[in-house]
């Protein structure tokens, strides 16, 4: 299985939270993982960042912010080429889908959770 390197957006060390279970999933599943959230954290030994890194070769930005809290990213999610982004439930958004792509970006309407589990991802 190919390795994705994907961004979490919107990542929480909150247990109850769905980017928290998404990272440790997607690192169960052996993805290389970028975190970035509201606040400095840790899950499953991956660092999450506040700031906007440059981070190199990502394939999949997986959305978990609701889409006003989505416009201060759109260029630098822009900037990372990814290959995809996913919008997970509650992050949908047709104006950054509408920027993906005219970007070359494909954008997909799913839950990053659900791809894993069932050999989507």
């Amino acid at each position: 299985m190919e390795k994705k390197k994907t961004l979490v957006l919107g990542a929480s060390d909150n247990p109850a939270r769905y980017s928290y279970l998404a990272i440790n999933r997607l690192k169960n599943y052996e993805h290389p993982v970028v975190a970035i959230g509201k606040k400095k954290g840790m899950v499953a030994g991956i660092v999450i960042e506040t700031e906007k890194i440059p981070v190199a070769e990502i394939n999949t930005v997986t959305l978990y912010l609701s889409a006003q809290h989505q416009k201060e990213y759109y260029d630098y999610i822009i900037s990372l080429y990814p290959k995809r982004i996913i919008f997970n439930p509650g992050a949908e958004n047709d104006e950054l889908a509408e920027l993906a792509l005219k970007n070359n970006i494909k954008p997909l309407e799913a839950c990053t959770l659900v791809l894993l589990s069932t050999g989507q991802y």
